[in-house]
């Protein structure tokens, strides 16, 4: 069977399905894309090659919803989180190159499965929010990111236990999540991990990725809030569950 970017055409044609359900997830939502990407993507990319894939093209995907969201967020807070990102992130990659490719699917799969559970029992933290604390999940993200490529739980989770508006949440995540692109992105140059196959490939997959976004974002309606979430959950809960290694 003739192959695309080393991906047989049913393997190619996954990864760019997952592509753009992840972009209508994280459109609507302001998260989802790695959680719904990487399960799906792994078994045929590999853990560093849907790593790369998936940092490409998440890069132009959320471009649509940047403008509107940099008026609602925190800069601040964006700020901290970044921070803290930035220091804990090399250390989840180096974990990364020390585990197998099959530990790395069952990690995705149960993280997302965890971080699932955790919205749909409401549990939310309700303590005082300090400088440090956000610095401090901002390091928690990055460690899942690098590990993982899961950035996201610890900020989805600790954002929507803050009692703010959905649309500034939203906008917390969404910048977040773009800013870890262009972190991951340098230190997976550096560790000379990008190759012209998985760059091209995710620039491939930057367009279905691109559009689901573009639809997520002009579905999204604060009013009804309650859908979204719902819609995003069934999708994050199926990619979890194709992704995990016992079905071959």
């Amino acid at each position: 069977m003739p192959e695309v970017f080393g991906q047989s055409i049913p393997g190619l044609a996954v990864v760019l399905a997952a592509a753009f359900l992840g972009g209508v997830v994280r459109g609507f939502s302001g998260f989802g894309t790695a959680l719904v990407f990487l399960p799906l993507a792994t078994p045929q990319l590999g853990p560093f090659g849907a790593l790369i894939a998936l940092t490409i093209m998440d890069i132009f995907g959320p471009l649509p919803n940047l403008r509107p969201a940099w008026r609602l967020v925190d800069r601040r807070d964006l700020f901290r989180l970044l921070l803290g990102c930035a220091v804990a992130l090399p250390v989840g990659l180096w974990v990364l190159t020390r585990i197998e490719p099959e530990v790395f699917r069952y990690a995705v799969s149960f993280l997302a499965l965890l971080m699932l559970t955790i919205l749909i029992l409401g549990m939310r933290y309700q303590g005082q929010v300090s400088r440090t604390m956000v610095t401090a999940i901002g390091g928690a993200a990055g460690f899942l990111g690098g590990v993982a490529g899961l950035p996201g739980p610890a900020v989805i989770l600790f954002y929507m236990s803050r009692p703010l508006p959905v649309a500034v949440i939203r906008a917390t995540i969404l910048l977040f999540l773009f800013g870890f692109d262009f972190l991951i992105l340098g230190y997976l140059g550096g560790m000379d991990r990008l190759t012209l196959a998985t760059v091209g490939l995710g620039l491939v997959l930057a367009l279905p990725n691109l559009a689901g976004n573009w639809l997520g974002g002009w579905l999204f309606n604060p009013e009804h809030e309650a859908r979204y979430r719902a819609a995003a959950y069934v999708v994050i809960a199926l990619a979890a569950l194709s992704g995990l290694p016992l079905w071959g």
